[in-house]
């Protein structure tokens, strides 16, 4: 196999944000004064309460690692929130389908009306912060809604691809102890369904051996598919 290496176009450096020697002298910075360096870097997104503690960590006995720990941010507000007021308009997900002719653009607006329902859905049926949800999905715009509308409530959610076997994916939610399920009718891959409902209902038969209790799922109808529906 050959190999073709393709130079950098001065239109593409000059919107680069880093190049070689400012990398490696931020690589520098970093060892030498991580307090410092990631004080400053910590800075380049929005905090509820501004963090006064950069570095907090231990290697000997317990290991204990801490980052900007007395700080409080969230990541689905700095993902879209922020980005409202000037770039609102502005296409942040490029989706495209199992078939390339079906395809989305979704600005930060449409993003925010997305994860602020979704996130609002969840909070219904009782999803708290610290609870283990579990997205089982295609690569479709709903399981990005799914992500952030998590983080913005403070869930933890633990994606799990969506050509896992049922015992595969049993096995993630017995680990995490999930209640939750966000999953699909079925996904497409190939042109071909996948049955991730189906899949799912098995899952969470398997895990109910092993005393793990799924109170929920959330299906979005993506095929409109047979599949096993339930109140």
């Amino acid at each position: 196999m050959s190999e073709k290496i393709h130079p950098v176009t001065k239109l593409v450096k000059s919107h680069a944000l880093i190049d070689k020697p400012k990398y490696e002298k931020w690589y520098e910075e970093s060892i030498e004064n991580p307090d410092k360096f990631w004080g400053k870097q910590g800075k380049r997104i929005d905090w509820f309460k501004p963090y006064t503690k950069v570095k907090n960590t231990s290697f000997t006995g317990k290991v204990s690692i801490k980052w900007f720990e007395d700080g409080q941010t969230n990541v689905s507000y700095n993902c879209i929130d922020r980005h409202l007021k000037t770039h609102g308009n502005q296409v942040a997900i490029i989706f495209e389908g199992d078939n390339p002719y079906i395809d989305k653009k979704i600005t930060y607006n449409e993003l925010y009306e997305h994860v602020c329902r979704m996130a609002n859905v969840l909070k219904k049926h009782g999803v708290k912060k610290g609870d283990r949800v579990t997205i089982y999905m295609p690569m479709i715009p709903e399981a990005a809604y799914a992500m952030l509308a998590c983080a913005r409530i403070g869930a933890v959610h633990s994606v799990v691809f969506g050509g896992f076997s049922p015992e595969a994916l049993a096995g993630r939610i017995v680990d995490c102890e999930s209640t939750f399920i966000i999953t699909c009718d079925e996904g497409v891959r190939g042109g071909k369904p996948v049955p991730l409902k189906d899949n799912a209902d098995t899952a969470i038969h398997i895990a109910a051996r092993q005393h793990v209790t799924v109170s929920k799922v959330l299906v979005v109808r993506r095929t409109g598919g047979k599949t096993g529906w339930a109140p």
